[in-house]
């Protein structure tokens, strides 16, 4: 089983903002895929499946949380758990700690990435994004793997960060990010 966060603010208002790329890199593979969403309560987000292909990786859940950005570990503890796939320590696996990078990729925006480049990082620190952060100590571990979508323009040098992340992407913007999705579909995310 494989499960894939996409990291956003759930509400429309957000929809095609910066800081919801990892929202935008999800909603691709699902449409890639010809599937829909449906709300879980129980896990606090919209969930997508992708069946095994034949000779594939088998069950693909994507996750897209209703949880705020910062509040993005809420939901991955909530399905990590009921998957029972946290660390021994936490009384989940019986693996003593287990390595969750080949199980759980996170993909979210980047400030330090620029527009239409991406980096791909295992057990690794959050490098102060908070919903990456917010993960990290839900789940207690940084073992994952993390899809970090570049988000860097020249107008990120005029307005704060904070600022910069909640803005809409231009017509233009939206173009390089999902042909950026559309590549790591294919090479990276192994769900051919």
């Amino acid at each position: 089983m494989r499960i894939i966060f996409g990291l956003g603010n759930p509400e429309d208002k957000y929809r095609l903002t910066r800081h919801n790329a990892g929202f935008l890199a999800v909603d691709e593979i699902a449409h890639f895929y010809n599937t829909g969403w449906n709300f879980n309560k129980k896990f606090k987000s919209d969930i997508c499946e992708i069946a095994g292909r034949e000779g594939g990786n088998g069950l693909t859940l994507l996750v897209k949380p209703r949880t705020y950005m910062n509040n993005s570990g809420e939901a991955v503890s909530a399905v990590l758990n009921y998957y029972r796939l946290l660390p021994k320590r936490l009384g989940f696996v019986p693996v003593r700690n287990a390595p969750l990078a080949d199980t759980l990729t996170v993909i979210h925006d980047e400030l330090d990435i620029e527009l239409g480049k991406y980096k791909i990082s295992r057990d690794s620190r959050s490098a102060g994004h908070r919903g990456a952060q917010s993960v990290i100590d839900h789940i207690k571990t940084k073992n994952f793997t993390r899809v970090r979508i570049g988000i860097k323009t020249p107008a990120l040098e005029k307005i704060p960060g904070d600022k910069f992340v909640l803005q809409k992407f231009s017509p233009e913007e939206i173009k390089t990010v999902n042909n950026l999705i559309g590549g790591l579909i294919q090479k990276e995310l192994e769900l051919k």
